[in-house]
C-alpha cells in the first residue's frame, strides 16, 4: 500500500511540473499573456461588479451568491501577474510593470491579502460593503499607475 502511494504521490508531482512548465511556455508570445490577464481581470471585474451591486442595495443581498463571487475572486486574483512579460505592452497600460517589479509586487499582494478577506466578509451585508470598499480600493491603487481607463 505504502509503495502504491508513493507512485501516485511522485506521479502526482510530476503532473504539476507538467504543467507548471506548460504554463510558462504559453506566453512564449507576448500577445498571450496579454489575453490571458486581460481574461483573469475581466472576470474579477464582473463579480466584483455583483459583489458591489449587493453592497450598494441594487440588487438583494444574497450570502451564497455573494460568497460564491468573493471565493472566484479570491481565485482569480492569483492568475494575472505571471502574464505581466517583458514586451506584452497593452493599450491598457500605462506604465510596464516590469520596469518597477517591486512596486508592482507589493500591488498585487495588496490586491491577493484584499481579496482573501472577501469570502468570509461575504456572509453579511455590513462585512460585504467594508471589504468591497478595500478590496475596490487595492485595484484601483494598482489601476492609478498603472492602468490607462
Amino acid at each position: 500500500m505504502q509503495k502504491r502511494k508513493a507512485l501516485l504521490f511522485t506521479a502526482a508531482l510530476a503532473t504539476a511540473a507538467a504543467f507548471a512548465v506548460r504554463a510558462k511556455a504559453q506566453f512564449a508570445k507576448a500577445e498571450d499573456g496579454v489575453k490571458y490577464r486581460q481574461s483573469a481581470f475581466t472576470m474579477m471585474a464582473n463579480h466584483m461588479g455583483r459583489l458591489s451591486a449587493m453592497a450598494r442595495g441594487q440588487v438583494p443581498f444574497d450570502a451564497a451568491s455573494a460568497q460564491a463571487s468573493a471565493r472566484l475572486i479570491e481565485t482569480l486574483s492569483h492568475l494575472p501577474w505571471e502574464a505581466f512579460v517583458p514586451g506584452s505592452t497593452s493599450r491598457g497600460l500605462k506604465a510596464e510593470p516590469w520596469a518597477d517589479a517591486a512596486d508592482f509586487k507589493a500591488r498585487s499582494e495588496r490586491l491577493a491579502g484584499e481579496t482573501a478577506k472577501l469570502p468570509a466578509a461575504a456572509g453579511s451585508l455590513e462585512t460585504l460593503r467594508q471589504q468591497v470598499g478595500a478590496t475596490g480600493g487595492a485595484c484601483k491603487n494598482c489601476h492609478d499607475k498603472y492602468r490607462n481607463s
